[in-house]
């Protein structure tokens, strides 16, 4: 594999050859390089600075991380559960809540193994190898081993080792996006500082290193990483809140039977005993694996649909999610820059290819076509960037924009092979243009090989024969300056009525989000060129009296879908900003493109990350509307944005693809990283990683998340309203005094618990998400809010207990017991209590049904729409078989089959359910209309 290749790769472990890596950058810039380091110098300052590695977080050690799972609250809560049972003699229900708690431990511990890498992933940025002059001699090293005072040799392609200072530098730019988001490649000159982990994209250099391993720019971005404190989910708020109330719940119930069975008679032994069986018959079993496998089906739908889930809390706050912060490129665009219109005074060109290829179609006249040809070949000529196929695939070497001009020369009819100029001047900061001397007559631009014929180094040792041109390429505000015509051929106009098109067609291209570069040439004296040719001339001396070519408008292409899904956030009830790196005029150029900014949205929605206020709530308000561009911001500031929407209530979700992004994807509260063109640093750092690299992929994991919170609050209602009906017959009991027998036993509440309602508990965990989940805002942060209590123990709790209580009560009245007479023989009590156990299993069997949606009536939903319920169904109604008619089961739990009117009523228990939770879900929709559930703010 050659090394330009290993650049399109992003590569640049493999050992290069030394003798002909530096033949190839001394030749390119005539560089005298430094001898380097003698060897013992280096053993020296290895020991006194150490290796040039990032500093490595020690983690925590495995069995930590998994008793951290099987210790948070809602954990202890059921390991104290299980501690009761086995108090109470129970010891097959303790070990039945010890599973569950060990499984979804290890469940989630396996699950989010792979997180907290963030740092780690860091030193992967740093090439493995290096060539380095040391004692006078170029040798490749591990870059672990350089130190403070190296030498080393870099070229197109090549990671930046460590922070160094360059001696030399011939065309040098470096991509620094990964550690400042800007997307454009930085010109860097003899003396300037370059960035341990940035990217050489054009050009060849030498440099002397300054900092090595934990002392670099690049480590500081490992520390904020490292510090950025994720903030508890909302998921684990919640949980901590529902855990909180049943816990309180479920001791208070206890010690009020505790004191009525003492107050009835019963021995202290025994009401003790009976306490602690209520107390654990009311704790949610069946919460802890429903949430998680919610959670997991959700991530797996997810999946699906490429977005990878790192962080399985993350899936639920999707769903709460308020506010997006997205990145540019790479994230909104497709960071593939190409050439789509080109300006010449002879006419105007549009050029539709795909991405880099040379492949295009190309609509103008033929003298515009020729012009633009010309224009394209001149400006290829002033560029280091390249393209090359691979696999099928053309990509990038070097800068994007200069590959796009490099394809762009291909499509209008230019040789496969750069023209290799006489010599060239790059880019810099005061010029904003850059500029190659390039031979003229038959060769050059306009002749038909590029340069005589000859694109070898050998062309640029022999002695200027002919005549030559300088073409120079740069921004039009300050390159039509320096022109004083414009000309399709290099002949100037004889008017000035060039100057006011070339204006106009500026700012016609700009005004369509067009990055514009103008190109202009001039005929060169034969001195001029040698002296050019020779290193002695002055860029900003040659660089003058130009004829205008032509304008060429680049575009980096925002994905295909996310003007559609910034629309679908909007109605969603999702705000979003752009948060970026790049100018404020490409950032705002963009944002109006996509629909994130309106026509007419100007300065106080664009704004730049050094203009931000320094108070954090001041900064909250200025951010805290939609469709915001935050431009040129560093990665602190990237932290302050996120901080200061958390401050303001929001629910933040971060995009980001760069060693940049890191910092922020950890303290929002959710990072979403792409896959294909984001670091690793992005990717382990992130909750969400985008498969697809499409932002549109946001919105379907937004609505899953939305799905999956909604699916924790139909397993809440379900099992609330089990919960009720369990209750009842306590209260019954207890307020009579002990003179209406108790219609359920504790063992039959945990059979009704952890056999025939965890199955079609956990079916409602992985419900599919509603039609129009993303027509609304997000709903309002409680799970156990004033709707649904209202709904569990006003409605379905109230019609379960109904059919419950009347199955028993009639099947008494059939075995001849009345109210306030003796206590039944223990025959009547077991089929009164089996007619009460059917009502409430075949009610849950209704309540699961009606649980499927919070406004439709279940006769409206398909069956087939949840198979995994219907499954449960058929399961639970086997259990209630089990349960009533296996003769040692039924013992056990003191019950028998019911008569047969004790069954007939238990079954009306699934119209009676289904009817009443209908009406209900009527008079609220008539009724309950204009209701907004706002996100309750949870920092």
């Amino acid at each position: 594999m050659d090394s330009s290749l290993r650049r399109a790769e992003g590569r640049a472990d493999a050992p290069h050859s030394p003798a002909t890596a530096e033949a190839g950058i001394l030749h390119a810039s005539g560089m005298a390089v430094p001898d380097g380091l003698d060897d013992g110098v280096v053993e020296r300052l290895r020991d006194q600075v150490g290796a040039n590695s990032l500093p490595r977080e020690k983690g925590r050690p495995w069995w930590l991380r998994l008793a951290a799972e099987l210790g948070h609250f809602f954990a202890l809560m059921l390991w104290a559960a299980a501690v009761l049972a086995f108090i109470a003699g129970m010891a097959e229900l303790g070990w039945a809540i010890v599973a569950v708690v060990v499984v979804n431990g290890l469940f989630a511990f396996f699950q989010e193994a792979r997180a907290e890498r963030a740092s780690a992933k860091l030193r992967e940025l740093l090439p493995a190898n290096v060539q380095v002059r040391r004692s006078g001699r170029t040798t490749v090293v591990d870059a672990a081993e350089l130190v403070p005072g190296d030498v080393v040799l870099l070229t197109a392609g090549d990671r930046v080792p460590a922070d160094l200072d360059f001696l030399q530098a011939s065309g040098l730019t470096l991509d620094e996006s990964m550690l400042t988001g800007e997307s454009v490649a930085v010109p860097r000159e003899v003396g300037d500082a370059g960035a341990g982990g940035t990217f050489v994209a054009a050009g060849d250099a030498v440099g002397r290193v300054t900092a090595t391993g934990e002392r670099t720019r690049l480590a500081e971005i490992a520390r904020l990483t490292t510090r950025a404190e994720p903030p508890a989910s909302p998921l684990d708020l919640e949980l901590r809140r529902i855990v909180t109330i049943i816990a309180t719940v479920s001791v208070t119930v206890g010690a009020a039977f505790f004191l009525a069975s003492l107050l009835i008679g019963n021995p202290l032994a025994g009401a003790f005993l009976f306490a602690i069986g209520v107390t654990v018959a009311l704790v949610p079993e069946g919460l802890l694996p429903t949430v998680t496998l919610s959670l997991a089906m959700g991530a797996q739908r997810m999946s699906r649909r490429h977005a990878l889930v790192r962080n399985l809390q993350a899936v639920e706050t999707l769903g709460s999610t308020t506010f997006i912060c997205t990145d540019k490129t790479g994230t909104l665009t497709q960071n593939r820059m190409s050439a789509v219109e080109v300006w010449t005074p002879a006419g105007t060109v549009a050029i539709e290819g795909t991405g880099y290829s040379p492949d295009a179609s190309v609509d103008g006249t033929d003298a515009a076509r020729e012009a633009a040809g010309r224009l394209a070949r001149g400006a290829r000529a002033a560029s280091q960037g390249e393209i090359e196929e691979h696999d099928g695939e053309w990509r990038a070497v070097g800068d994007p924009m200069e590959a796009a001009l490099a394809a762009l020369d291909r499509r209008l009819g230019g040789a496969a092979a750069r023209p290799v100029p006489l010599a060239g001047f790059a880019f810099d900061d005061e010029r904003k243009r850059q500029s190659a001397v390039l031979r003229s007559g038959g060769g050059g631009p306009d002749g038909v090989s590029g340069l005589d014929g000859e694109s070898g180094p050998d062309a640029e040792s022999r002695p200027v024969r002919e005549s030559a041109e300088l073409w120079v390429k740069g921004a039009p505000e300050t390159l039509l300056a320096l022109c004083i015509g414009s000309g399709a051929t290099g002949e100037a106009a004889d008017d000035d009525a060039w100057r006011l098109s070339a204006h106009a067609a500026t700012e016609q291209l700009a005004q369509r989000g067009l990055r514009v570069l103008a190109v202009a040439s001039r005929e060169m004296s034969d001195d001029e060129a040698a002296a050019a040719a020779g290193g002695g001339a002055d860029a900003v001396v040659l660089e003058r009296g130009l004829v205008l070519r032509g304008l060429i408008g680049l575009h980096d292409p925002p994905r295909p879908a996310v003007a559609g899904a910034i629309r679908q956030a909007r109605e969603a009830g999702i705000r979003i900003a752009m948060v970026t790196g790049d100018h404020p005029v490409t950032a705002a150029a963009i944002a109006r493109e996509i629909g994130l900014l309106g026509p007419g949205a100007g300065a106080p929605r664009v704004l730049e990350g050094a203009s931000l206020p320094e108070d954090p709530q001041v900064l909250g308000a200025l951010l805290d509307r939609d469709g915001v561009v935050i431009s040129r911001v560093t990665p602190e500031q990237k932290l302050r944005v996120a901080h200061a929407l958390q401050a303001r209530g929001h629910c933040v979700a971060m995009t980001g693809d760069g060693v940049n992004d890191g910092p922020a994807l950890e303290a929002a509260d959710i990072g979403v990283a792409m896959g294909r063109s984001g670091t690793d640093v992005a990717r382990n750092a992130a909750d969400l990683v985008l498969l697809d690299d499409d932002f549109a992929t946001i919105i379907v994991a937004v609505e899953q998340g939305r799905a999956t919170y909604a699916n924790i609050r139909r397993y809440l209602t379900y099992h609330l309203t089990d919960n009720v009906a369990e209750l009842t017959p306590f209260v019954v009991w207890a307020l009579s005094a002990g003179h209406f027998p108790l219609a359920l036993g504790v063992l039959q509440i945990l059979c009704l618990d952890i056999g025939t309602d965890l199955l079609p508990a956990l079916a409602l965990g992985g419900e599919k998400p509603s039609a129009g989940v993303l027509t609304r805002p997000p709903e309002r942060r409680h799970l156990m809010d004033g709707s649904l209590m209202f709904r569990v123990f006003a409605v379905l709790g109230p019609l379960e207990v109904v059919f419950e209580m009347a199955a028993f009560a009639v099947v008494l009245w059939l075995g001849g017991w009345r109210p306030g007479g003796p206590v039944p023989v223990p025959a009547v009590i077991a089929t009164a209590s089996g007619a009460a156990f059917a009502a409430v299993v075949l009610g849950q069997l209704a309540n699961a049904y009606a649980c499927r949606s919070a406004s439709r009536p279940a006769w409206r939903l398909s069956w087939a729409g949840n198979r995994m319920l219907l499954w449960a169904i058929l399961v639970e109604l086997a259990l209630l078989a089990v349960f009533l008619f296996a003769g040692p089961v039924a013992d056990v739990l003191g019950q028998a089959p019911p008569p047969l009117a004790g069954f007939i009523i238990a079954a009306l228990a699934v119209p009676g359910v289904v009817v009443g939770d209908a009406v209900h879900k009527a008079l609220r929709r008539r009724f309950g209309r204009g209701r907004t559930h706002l996100v309750l703010p949870h920092h």
